[in-house]
């Protein structure tokens, strides 16, 4: 598996989306509109890959000079618990960390919560839907 930064707008791109659309958007009825990806060209754009299939991504867009917000993760269910999830997580706090961020943050699914607790994170704050579905945020200092 290789993890790599993808380049807005490229084949690795529309994979991306493709998958984004498929685990996070058509189960809710939901789909993303031109300019709501227009806004991504200025996000860290994360994937990990087996030759040029993707397995998982996510991506950061910066909050302010100090925290950058993870979004978008998604494995296929049927690649769950293999490790992308995690070692995505792993590669995307690096980056985070190498572009000067102090703390990562994320509006996460309620049924994920385990998942980044495992890694590190906590919730901060209440309960809230967010796309009709339950999150909370959680947030993890990225020490150097």
């Amino acid at each position: 598996m290789a993890l790599k930064l993808i380049d807005h707008g490229s084949p690795d791109y529309q994979q991306m989306i493709r998958l984004r659309t498929d685990m996070l958007r058509k189960p809710l009825g939901l789909h993303f509109e031109p300019e709501e990806l227009e806004k991504e060209k200025d996000d860290v754009l994360i994937g990990a890959f087996e030759d040029d299939r993707i397995l998982g991504c996510c991506l950061l867009t910066k909050m302010d000079t100090e925290t950058v917000r993870l979004r978008q993760m998604a494995v296929p269910n049927n690649l769950q618990g293999k490790g992308i999830g995690r070692a995505l997580m792993v590669f995307a706090e690096n980056i985070a960390r190498d572009l000067g961020y102090k703390t990562l943050v994320m509006h996460a699914r309620k049924t994920a919560i385990g998942f980044y607790e495992k890694l590190g994170y906590r919730t901060t704050g209440n309960e809230f839907l967010e796309i009709t579905i339950p999150h909370f945020i959680m947030e993890k200092k990225l020490i150097g």
